[in-house]
């Protein structure tokens, strides 16, 4: 067991050593299913004690799949560990946005069972989640009318905190997006912890808690404005996420900075593993793979298609399987390389005539909201329309030998379609 006694009051906390305290009492609690969880939970402890250097808080999330994994534990550990924690079940929007507005008394909030109020049984809970979202932004606010006498006047409330959730499932994409997610998992019967025992353990994490505090008024000058370096490939979204954790580590020094940006490629290419996107863009990604090179497919072939697919939503989406009609209208949201709308155009199939969809239509989008393909030595370092029409426009048109009828001429083979 590390010693969370603080040093003597004329020697200088060395930052790397303060960390490693804090992870060795997260770790004789907690079961992280990665040591970058280990790594990335540690950092957030601190930078909740720092949270005017930066621009930006990340959420701290531990979701799991199933009850028992470990989540309340956690945030329980994290409690004794943050400044002036706020934790809760249950909150209304403007009770939330009331107890953070304060910015000499801004509590660390700790939402667990957040399920309850995001999973499929909740009903959405708007206001909450655009409040968890504002949040996240130092400059973020929520308007709301307050009364001033007679009258009502508009007032911009601060919302800006730190906030860590526990829960089932997954949470909204636009919460999600803004978190380090901890993938929680039952202990095996090989993963040991201690008891956590309030009476005992809790002032343990509040010595530690209060060198944190000290630490942190000593690098936050340091720490201000700061922009660390990120690891390659961490951008837009993520590195928002990421910077105020790897700062926190640059300043503590010693193996923290490797380890956080170690983390921080982990935890991000985790994020992305198991994002499965947005309804239009899982549609999208499943399409292409549904064309498989094909020039056009016709919307009764790409129905049966998309509803055969066992890991795939489309023969239960909302309580029925997505049909033609509900096809064009979820592709009518996204536009061709000319700016046009999507829409379904006849294909000629021998003397027959049905609707679907052409690849050039489709590959725009699939270009700009789909993981990419491999590239070849054709399509590298090309602009975006020219990379759409060197991967899907085809000299000769691709045929699949059941689809087209034995009777089609030579002046037909051209709209040789798919299905």
């Amino acid at each position: 067991m590390t010693d969370p006694t603080p040093p003597a009051n004329d020697a200088t906390e060395d930052g790397a050593a303060l960390l490693d305290a804090v992870e060795a009492h997260h770790r004789r609690f907690n079961v992280f299913p990665s040591e970058a969880a280990y790594v990335a939970v540690v950092l957030w402890d601190a930078h909740a004690h720092l949270m005017d250097c930066f621009e930006a808080t990340p959420r701290l999330a531990f979701l799991s799949p199933e009850p028992g994994s470990g989540k309340t534990r956690a945030l329980e550990i994290v409690e004794t560990l943050v400044p002036r924690p706020l934790t809760t079940v249950d909150i209304s929007p403007s009770a939330l946005f009331r107890s953070v507005s304060d910015g000499e008394a801004r509590p660390t909030v700790l939402f667990d069972e957040i399920d309850t109020v995001f999973g499929p049984k909740a009903a959405g809970n708007e206001d909450l989640r655009g409040l968890i979202n504002a949040g996240y932004r130092r400059t973020g606010g929520v308007i709301r009318a307050v009364r001033d006498g007679d009258s009502h006047v508009v007032q911009k409330f601060p919302v800006y905190a730190a906030l860590a959730m526990g829960g089932l499932g997954d949470l909204p994409d636009t919460i999600m997006s803004r978190a380090v997610v901890i993938r929680m998992r039952r202990r095996a019967p090989n993963e040991a912890a201690e008891q956590f025992r309030q009476r005992i353990n809790e002032p343990e994490g509040h010595a530690l808690r209060d060198r944190l505090a000290d630490w942190a008024d000593t690098v936050r000058e340091r720490i201000s404005g700061a922009w660390p370096e990120l690891p390659d490939g961490i951008t837009d979204r993520p590195a928002d996420v990421w910077e105020p954790l790897l700062a926190v580590a640059d300043a503590a020094g010693g193996h923290w900075p490797a380890r956080a940006r170690a983390a921080c490629l982990e935890l991000v290419n985790a994020a992305k593993a198991n994002d499965k996107g947005s309804t239009g863009v899982r549609l999208l990604t499943d399409l292409r793979d549904v064309f498989n090179g094909a020039e056009r497919v016709t919307s009764a072939a790409i129905i049966e298609r998309l509803t055969a697919m066992d890991d795939a939503p489309w023969a239960d989406l909302d309580g029925r399987p997505l049909n033609t009609r509900s096809l064009a209208r979820m592709l009518g949201d996204y536009v061709t390389a000319a700016n046009q709308p999507i829409h379904p155009r006849n294909i000629k199939i021998g003397t027959a005539v049905a609707k679907g969809y052409y690849a050039a239509d489709l590959a725009d989008a699939w270009l700009r909201y789909c993981t990419p393909i491999p590239e070849t030595s054709a399509t590298t370092a090309t602009p975006a329309t020219a990379q759409v029409r060197a991967l899907f426009s085809v000299a000769e048109p691709v045929a699949v030998a059941d689809s087209a009828p034995p009777t089609t001429t030579p002046a037909e083979a051209d709209l040789t379609t798919v299905g």
